[in-house]
């Protein structure tokens, strides 16, 4: 580590608060799955912005629609109308369930947006009795206090009490315990489609299909979280397509802008029209800058064979991890959808990162024992093969 990058260090631990377990090593420079620290070293990164580089970095169609919006306009508020705003808009709403778009600048405040949304929605129609969430247990969908409240880990709500009310939590995948948790305050059941910092946790078969009947057996919103599962981060834009379902409600942020901060709230009509002027805002959601990025993503992922090459790399990326597997005693088991892959250990997964690491290549651990692989949707077979060399080298070493 070089004497500049020490004193860096040094000085964010001044000047910083003190709210993330970072890693020794400072990223200045990144181009395509590969980044580079201060003192020149190079990584491939299966990290990946946690899920928001889908294009990984540099990518020259998102530098251009950056570099050329902000050679133009940046920001002028939601005031007035903005044009990549618009498109970006439509772009999203043609390609999935919704109808209407809002826009952010975070998962959290898409997933805030879309718990005001589905309370106005019956307090509209005269059910203001009707405000209660059901969330899933090892959920995540924020750290502002409501989508705290939502999230189903108890670790992220410890010393932020009294929690905000009107949420409970429910066993993912259990679908008879969903059900019993359903009262005549239930407003709506948020769920991602896949646990993401819950451990990369895929729903049993057919769940979520029960889960949407029930829904409208029951007169009840469904919102999925796809903050991290969407933009093509399973193989299909929207993961929900992989279930053969709709939502009511959705939020993204994450991928959505290749790493600029953005989030989207995305409703069909009858519910979007619950929100009118002066009951939900924001200054920077959806600004030029933000916007044109986003469409350049949006426009970069949908163009022909994007996401099928997607698909292939995710099966290579899941065949290879199933190899190394058998091989480790430590490796519990692997899981995933598209490029959302774990492996899960036995021991904790801190060091195996750390060798990774050392070794060039980036991954991160959570849920103390699972390995999170998220690289750059733009992955190629040769650096999947380069992380697997990685990876089996730090395993043999962590079983000496």
């Amino acid at each position: 580590m070089t004497t500049e990058t020490m004193d860096f260090i040094s000085s964010n631990k001044e000047y910083v608060f003190n709210t993330y377990g970072r890693s020794p090593i400072m990223l200045v420079e990144g181009k395509g799955a590969h980044v580079k620290d201060s003192a020149g070293k190079e990584y491939l990164d299966f990290v990946g912005g946690l899920a928001a580089c889908p294009l990984g970095h540099a990518h020259p169609v998102l530098v251009k629609a950056i570099c050329e919006q902000a050679g133009k306009l940046i920001h002028v508020s939601n005031l007035f109308h903005i044009q990549p705003q618009i498109e970006l808009a439509r772009l999203l709403t043609e390609n999935s369930f919704a109808d209407k778009a809002f826009f952010c600048n975070s998962g959290a405040e898409a997933n805030e947006g879309a718990i005001k949304l589905s309370r106005k929605f019956f307090h509209d129609r005269g059910e203001h009795e009707r405000y209660h969430i059901i969330t899933m247990k090892n959920s995540f969908h924020g750290r502002t206090l409501a989508t705290l409240a939502a999230t189903g880990q108890t670790k992220y709500r410890d010393g932020f009490e009294p929690h905000t009310q009107g949420f409970s939590h429910v066993p993912f995948g259990d679908y008879e315990s969903l059900e019993r948790s359903i009262n005549p305050e239930t407003a709506a059941i948020m769920i991602e489609p896949i646990q993401g910092e819950g451990g990369i946790q895929i729903p049993p078969p057919e769940y979520l299909l029960k889960v949407r009947k029930l829904c409208d057996d029951k007169g009840i919103l469904l919102i999925l979280d796809e903050v991290q599962t969407g933009m093509g981060r399973t193989g299909k834009l929207f993961a929900y397509e992989n279930f053969g379902i709709e939502p009511d409600i959705m939020t993204l942020a994450k991928g959505l802008a290749g790493g600029v901060p953005i989030g989207a709230l995305l409703a069909t009509d009858r519910v979007a029209d619950s929100f009118k002027p002066g009951n939900h805002a924001t200054t920077f959601g959806g600004n030029p800058l933000s916007s044109a990025a986003g469409v350049a993503v949006l426009t970069e992922i949908l163009s022909p064979g994007f996401l099928d090459r997607v698909r292939i790399m995710s099966g290579y990326l899941r065949s290879r991890l199933e190899d190394v597997a058998p091989k480790y005693s430590v490796v519990r088991l692997v899981r995933g959808m598209g490029l959302m892959q774990a492996i899960e250990l036995n021991i904790p997964g801190a060091d195996l990162v750390t060798m990774m690491r050392n070794s060039g290549v980036l991954v991160n651990c959570t849920s103390d024992t699972v390995i999170r692989f998220l690289p750059p949707l733009i992955i190629s077979g040769q650096e999947i093969e380069e992380m697997i060399t990685i990876l089996e080298a730090s395993l043999a070493k962590i079983m000496e």
